[in-house]
């Protein structure tokens, strides 16, 4: 047989691992590669702490001794206990457009996961709802985002042939900010801090959100993102390593808390400086030189468009306008900073709450990414 496949054992193959997306999208220019020091930490069982609860192997397709393929399947115990489900993950798969090397990675992938009793095969999903997950199957023509993945138009058309049915959708929207702000919001607004108690709050520096907010964050995103689909909650440890690794790079001007009368987080909106063009630029690399490229998009001489990266409220608060307190705060902001786009990256196409969110932005639905599922016999 032409297609060879080979177990990821040592770092210098999970390197290789890392790479062959970069080297199949070498000349896409709507693909945007991963932080490869990012990359590389997420899938090192010493680095991540989701391995407190997940398992995976890597695995290379060489066809004719040449790499054309890649994929990733884990076992998220936590996600399974708490759907009830027996499924094993796939992610981080890349491959040309070849039949046999297509083949040979799923029937690897299915292996897997039959060896260890597991009776579905879904993604492609990462190990938490945090890492990149959904395949593309609409917006091949539009420029991806640092939190998404890109992938070719025959992907779906190979998952399609395999046997592979749709388990979940999620939407993108390209949202144009307002040349002024909404009465509507703002009127909303004023009477939300009246009726409820709730302000929004500033932090002085980033070191400060980090220590007063940074656990109450991502405590947050716990209690809002349970209800959605493939999402764990975060572990301490987690946290711990997501706070190092993005609150030092965000501007505090792109983020709206929202406080009650004794200071404890009831909504957030955090949103980030588009990084497509730059890592791009970098080719996810931060040396040589691909450093300034990032440094640059952050500090130095910022895009026009931004990419939300995390919106919540709690619950109880969901329906009491909470949303339009932040978003009053944040278009200022996107207003002042001469902001003209914002992407939404995904959301579940069942999850209409958020969406409703957007109805007073001209907007447009340009992606539409899918994560799959095949029952194994």
């Amino acid at each position: 047989m032409s297609v060879t496949i080979v177990k990821v054992e040592n770092n210098r193959q999970l390197k290789r691992f890392v790479k062959f997306g970069y080297e199949l999208y070498k000349e896409c220019p709507y693909y945007v590669p991963e932080l490869f020091e990012d990359a590389m930490n997420t899938l090192r069982k010493d680095r991540n702490a989701a391995f407190e609860f997940c398992d995976a192997d890597y695995f290379l397709a060489y066809k004719d001794g040449v790499l054309a393929g890649r994929i990733a399947v884990l076992v998220n115990k936590v996600a399974n206990e708490k759907c009830g489900q027996n499924a094993a993950r796939f992610g981080w798969v890349d491959f040309i457009d070849d039949k046999e090397v297509v083949d040979a990675l799923f029937a690897t992938a299915e292996k897997w996961a039959r060896e260890r009793g597991l009776t579905e095969l879904q993604g492609p999903l990462g190990f938490t709802d945090l890492d990149r997950e959904g395949m593309l199957i609409e917006g091949f023509d539009r420029l991806g985002t640092m939190s998404t993945i890109y992938n070719y138009p025959y992907y779906p058309e190979h998952m399609n042939r395999l046997g592979f049915a749709k388990d979940a959708d999620w939407v993108e929207f390209l949202l144009k900010i307002p040349e002024k702000k909404w009465e509507k919001a703002e009127r909303v607004a004023a009477i939300v801090e009246r009726k409820f108690g709730l302000r929004t709050l500033r932090c002085k520096s980033r070191s400060e959100l980090a220590k007063r907010y940074g656990y109450q964050l991502f405590a947050l995103v716990n209690e809002c993102y349970a209800p959605l689909y493939g999402f764990t909650p975060l572990t301490d440890k987690q946290i711990d390593q997501l706070i190092k690794m993005y609150l030092p790079v965000i501007d505090l001007r792109l983020i709206s808390l929202v406080v009650d009368k004794d200071d404890n987080l009831v909504g957030m909106g955090v949103s980030i400086y588009s990084l497509a063009e730059a890592l791009r630029k970098s080719r996810g690399r931060m040396l040589p030189f691909g450093w300034w490229h990032l440094l640059k998009a952050l500090f130095v001489k910022p895009p026009k468009r931004l990419d939300f990266l995390l919106v919540a409220v709690k619950p109880e608060y969901q329906s009491k306008g909470v949303f339009a307190l932040i978003f009053n705060e944040m278009l200022d902001n996107f207003m002042k900073l001469g902001i003209v786009d914002v992407e939404s990256n995904p959301e579940l196409e069942t999850n209409h709450k958020i969406q409703s969110q957007w109805s007073e932005f001209e907007k447009e639905q340009h992606k539409r990414r899918r994560a799959f599922k095949k029952e194994l016999c």
